[in-house]
């Protein structure tokens, strides 16, 4: 017997067309990838098409499992998109460290007024110049490419103390 004021039994979820239950969790098929697909080639197509004429079309059982399936392929072409723009800006960054390696691994001689310097003996002086600014380009490059990463953390900052005010020649009681 119950007394009405039991919480209400969570009802089981209802399954979204095309995907499966497993471990507590909805899987996508390839059947239901296949009906998104329709359903974004639909839209595209027919831009006229209401969401319910498409769920009917597809197979949806209403317009906002068709709206769902439609923004999760588009969802899929923006971080496509945004995978091969990153992959493009990564091998561009890689050229970039190329070129500074072979500047640091190169010997460069000290020059003024147009003049090689030498030493006393008439050895030519090496300039290191020109491989720090490799070395600082090379980091640059790296803090570029774990920006494009995202292999940065945010900066975290804590705050905690607190503030007391003593106020001096008033006795607490004649404040009351």
């Amino acid at each position: 017997m119950t007394t009405g004021n039991e919480p209400p039994v969570p009802a089981e979820p209802t399954r979204p067309p095309g995907q499966v239950r497993s471990r507590g969790r909805f899987i996508t098929t390839i059947d239901h990838e296949e009906m998104a697909a329709r359903a974004a080639r639909m839209r595209a197509d027919n831009p006229e098409m209401t969401y319910q004429q498409i769920a009917d079309a597809v197979g949806y059982s209403n317009k906002s499992d068709a709206w769902r399936a439609i923004q999760k392929c588009r969802q899929a072409v923006i971080q496509k998109a945004g995978a091969e723009l990153i992959a493009a800006e990564a091998a561009q960054l890689d050229d970039l460290f190329v070129s500074a390696l072979e500047v640091l691994e190169r010997d460069h001689l000290v020059v003024s007024h147009g003049k090689v310097v030498v030493d006393a003996d008439g050895t030519p002086l090496l300039d290191d110049g020109p491989k720090l600014a490799a070395i600082r380009e090379m980091r640059q490059i790296r803090e570029s490419y774990r920006r494009l990463h995202g292999l940065d953390q945010p900066t975290q900052v804590a705050v905690s103390g607190a503030v007391r005010y003593e106020v001096v020649g008033v006795d607490p009681a004649d404040l009351t």
